[in-house]
């Protein structure tokens, strides 16, 4: 699978020749200045929960591509009403199959509110089969639970988006432990650095996961790696 990093919690995806965008936040982080917003033209676009740096760019992206957004039902909402033509709504413990694969969106221990203040629904993740090629877990924004030891019973995967900056999430320590819970040595560390209060010493990071037996990636922003 080809992985792209556009900063903060913003991934590329490419799942059967299809294009799955996660969390778009992009052109406000300032991080992220160097990208060509322009030639994000997902067929996808995954929105874990309403915070404004995981959909801020959600609406521009709508309107360079005629990718589906896939949320909770209320975000779906808030979207349709912006103007999104092309919404597939779900609830947490749901499922649906989409011709890259399978989604099924799962509980994070986080809150959700909209841009403009409005209730964002229940946050949640996304377990991604996908068919002939790897199974992931993209967590959004969560803290560590008991929750996670439930992915194992619905899917092994290859890799796992989990946060690790701390203070808003669980952080490195924890993502530690969560790797644990869901079975899954490989991890992509997210939501992290963006701002100083989150902000983390990398080193010490991969060095933690290495001397636990496992695999920290951190992306820099615009790199693209296959997986």
């Amino acid at each position: 699978m080809q992985i792209t990093y556009y900063g903060h919690a913003c991934f590329e995806v490419k799942v059967n020749n299809k294009k799955l965008l996660f969390d778009p936040y992009i052109t406000p982080n300032k991080l992220a200045e160097h990208i060509d917003f322009k030639s994000i033209k997902p067929d996808y676009v995954l929105i874990s929960h309403g915070h404004s740096d995981h959909i801020a760019d959600a609406v521009a992206i709508s309107k360079q591509s005629d990718a589906i957004f896939i949320s909770n039902f209320e975000i779906t909402n808030w979207l349709s009403a912006k103007g999104v033509k092309n919404v597939h709504p779900m609830n947490l413990g749901g499922s649906f199959d989409f011709d890259f694969g399978s989604v099924k969106f799962f509980s994070a221990q986080h809150s959700s509110s909209l841009p403009d203040g409005s209730y964002g629904g229940n946050p949640g993740g996304f377990l991604i089969k996908g068919n002939h090629e790897r199974n992931f877990y993209f967590a959004g924004d969560t803290g560590l639970t008991y929750d996670l030891k439930l992915i194992r019973e619905y899917i092994s995967i290859d890799f796992a988006f989990l946060p690790i900056g701390n203070n808003f999430t669980m952080g490195v320590d924890n993502a530690m432990i969560a790797s644990e819970f869901i079975n899954c040595d490989k991890i992509i560390g997210m939501h992290y650095d963006t701002f100083d209060i989150i902000k983390i010493d990398k080193e010490v990071a991969v060095e933690k996961f290495n001397r636990a037996g496992k695999e920290l990636i951190l992306f820099k922003i615009g790199e693209t790696i296959n997986i």
